[in-house]
């Protein structure tokens, strides 16, 4: 087939499913209306040239509703005809924290509903999956550990000292600079890392940012936790099940990760049980929730385009 009979590449967007607590008890969520097409939707946009999917839903729900939102856990994603292509939207869970809405050009009306309210008064069978994601019980709405990969660190045999002491190189400290630009989106409150040169120089860009010290986890460094699995899992189990609002930043090694997400219950994104889970360098996993009923979202890195696809829930 020639070049010219190809479909055209679909329109990437990205948007967010806005929830806060309701008067009375449970959540509300927010939904827009906008004038252009006369609907009622999620707050959604397209990506910019060199934007993640993650970074256009944090910035298009600013622009369009003048809300503060934290990014939660990543949602379902919705794809329908446009013209002669497609358009994708992903779309993430985010908890609203502040800000106020002003009518734009783009969004004229925002109203706060109950969830079965708002399924009601959306205009499109698209938004309705996503609210039902929404409210759904049996996962979290957001992570409570980011398990980072540290970046790339060159090759072991061109480095004379230490392994433990073995720096980032010229990609591994880019990673970390993106690390540091989008996980701030999920609020973290805490960082902690590998006594691992490594481990430490991925994640102190973020911690500078935030603001925060980078701790000492000394349970989820290669060998440590090689010599000791049950207590590297029960650190992870620890953070997972802390009540306290807020995101742990964790960065461990190739060794770790993948062991301790399997002890969890997380297999590798569309594979088969058996099949260890994916830790390139400089990715992370957004875990919520308690093992064998976690939320586990593989970000493979936040360079430009749709999201790399959510690891299955295990059941």
């Amino acid at each position: 087939m020639s070049s010219s009979a190809e479909a055209p590449p679909a329109v990437l967007a990205a948007g967010g499913a806005l929830w806060r607590p309701a008067d009375g008890g449970g959540i509300e969520t927010a939904v827009v209306h906008r004038p252009r097409y006369d609907d009622w939707s999620l707050p959604k946009g397209k990506l910019d040239a060199g934007e993640h999917a993650l970074t256009a839903a944090v910035r298009e729900v600013a622009e369009e509703t003048g809300l503060t939102a934290i990014a939660g856990r990543r949602s379902v994603r919705s794809e329908y005809a446009v013209g002669d292509g497609t358009k994708r939207v992903d779309y993430w869970l985010m908890r609203v924290v502040g800000g106020e809405f002003v009518p734009n050009d783009e969004v004229d009306q925002l109203r706060w509903l109950p969830l079965e309210d708002a399924a009601a008064v959306v205009s499109h069978e698209a938004d309705r999956a996503v609210l039902a994601d929404l409210a759904r019980t049996d996962v979290p709405r957001e992570p409570a550990v980011l398990l980072v990969r540290h970046g790339r660190a060159g090759d072991k045999s061109g480095w004379d000292g230490p392994d433990e002491l073995r720096p980032l190189d010229g990609k591994g400290r880019r990673q970390a600079a993106r690390l540091a630009e989008v996980l701030p989106l999920f609020a973290p409150s805490a960082v902690l890392s590998a006594r691992r040169t490594r481990c430490r120089e991925t994640v102190e860009p973020l911690a500078d940012r935030l603001g925060l010290p980078v701790q000492d986890l000394l349970e989820l460094g290669e060998e440590e936790f090689a010599a000791d699995p049950e207590a590297g899992v029960a650190v992870v189990e620890r953070l997972l099940a802390r009540d306290v609002p807020g995101v742990t930043v964790v960065c461990s090694q190739g060794g770790a990760i993948p062991s301790a997400l399997v002890a969890l219950g997380v297999r590798g994104p569309g594979a088969v049980d058996g099949v260890w889970p994916p830790a390139a360098k400089g990715s992370v996993w957004a875990l919520g929730g308690r093992p064998g009923a976690l939320a586990a979202d593989y970000y493979r890195d936040f360079a430009p385009g749709p999201h790399d696809g959510a690891a299955p829930r295990p059941r």
